[in-house]
């Protein structure tokens, strides 16, 4: 039995924090899990930066109101789900992805949880497990699963090369040259057909 999983910002929908940065007129903000691996540090420096302009989560879910998912990704996710289970692993927040969520049709999404004040301050995030992605797909295959794994940032090469199949999609030409063994596509056709013949 298959089960796939895969990453959201940057695979499915745009990143949410880059889209952010340019609302707010805050470059900083552009930071992402493609340049910090760390997520603990990279979450603390945008609290910070968010703290430091006096923004929080409703301005947040004001910029995430108005993103759309990928062209092609809710139909890429429709067949890929008639095909076998998938979940999506973010290292997003329940707080940021429930409208994201709602444009792809409601796929399953495990993800963290942000610690917010009465004002709408951000004052620190949760994080559901360590290392969430791989203990995930671990899991997954604790209990019975074959996992696929697709991602195009650092957080997701650890499910990616524990899966039984991983692949990078819409990753850095960076990533693509350091791991030169994982498949790596750009489009959802071609990600689609790698995943079929996993299955089959």
């Amino acid at each position: 039995m298959y089960i796939t999983c895969l990453d959201m910002e940057g695979v499915l929908v745009p990143e949410i924090w880059i889209a952010f940065a340019k609302e707010s007129g805050i470059p900083e903000l552009k930071m992402t899990t493609r340049d910090e691996p760390d997520y603990d540090k990279l979450m603390n420096y945008r609290l910070k930066i968010l703290k430091e302009h006096g923004l929080g989560l409703k301005e947040i879910q004001a910029t995430i109101a108005k993103i759309d998912p990928m062209p092609g990704a809710k139909e890429f996710l429709d067949e890929l789900r008639s095909m076998c289970q998938v979940i999506i692993l973010s290292d997003t927040f329940e707080e940021f992805a429930k409208p994201l969520m709602e444009k792809l049709g409601w796929p399953t999404i495990f993800c963290n949880s942000l610690e917010v004040a009465e004002n709408g301050e951000i004052t620190g995030f949760k994080m559901r497990c360590e290392k969430s992605k791989l203990t995930t797909v671990k899991a997954l295959q604790s209990i019975g699963y074959e996992t696929i794994a697709s991602g195009d940032s650092f957080n997701d090469l650890g499910m990616i090369q524990a899966s039984k199949a991983g692949f990078l999609f819409k990753s850095t030409d960076q990533i693509k040259k350091d791991y030169p063994e994982l498949p790596a596509f750009e489009e959802y056709s071609e990600l689609l057909d790698a995943i079929k013949k996993v299955i089959n």
